[in-house]
């Protein structure tokens, strides 16, 4: 569905010290289905029903079709914990986008986002300069979670990003306000 530049790898195997990425596979659906199956995930997101499994396995398919997709792993217990995205901006395809995120609401509050951003950021801004994240507008978590990265809202748009058309909003995050905001030891993020 997405198309990636030739040069970038939309699913690499990344780790830190505390988490594992690796490309997402069909074999995945069952783990992750359960990491998603607490309605408190989904609660502001404009999918509020996702937890349901039929309608997750739905959701599991668009993730498969996205061609970057990024299974989560906790390192320490090595339990999925969630999943994120790298995809293109269907109306600027030389955007490389971070989303389709979510996380286990045990690993919400604390320092698993900035790991898991930290790992697709780095590889992003690898390939370029800017990294932009597509949020539903009703979505004030992720908006929140995405602007402690130091990201900037810069407009909205209706886009089509795999499930129909919605509107999102539509932040971006240079490579060099991120290694401002890394440099500038934030702890907030």
């Amino acid at each position: 569905m997405f198309q990636f530049p030739n040069d970038f790898d939309p699913q690499p195997s990344l780790e830190n010290d505390l988490l594992v990425l690796c490309p997402l596979a069909r074999a995945d659906i069952d783990e992750l289905a359960m990491a998603a199956s607490d309605p408190a995930i989904w609660a502001g997101h404009p999918a509020r029903n996702r937890y349901q499994r039929d309608i997750f396995d739905g959701y599991f398919t668009v993730l498969l079709n996205i061609g970057g997709a990024l299974l989560v792993r906790d390192r320490a217990t090595e339990d999925v914990i969630g999943c994120s995205a790298f995809y293109t901006d269907p109306s600027a395809p030389s955007r490389l986008s971070i989303g389709f995120t979510f996380l286990t609401c045990s690993h919400w509050g604390g320092s698993t986002n900035k790991a898991l951003k930290s790992l697709m950021l780095d590889h992003l801004y690898k390939h370029n300069s800017e990294a932009w994240f597509h949020i539903g507008i009703h979505n004030m978590r992720s908006q929140a979670a995405t602007m402690k990265l130091g990201a900037l809202l810069a407009h909205e748009a209706d886009l089509d990003l795999g499930g129909g058309p919605q509107s999102w909003r539509c932040y971006c995050l240079t490579r060099e306000s991120w290694k401002a905001r890394l440099l500038n030891g934030d702890t907030k993020i």
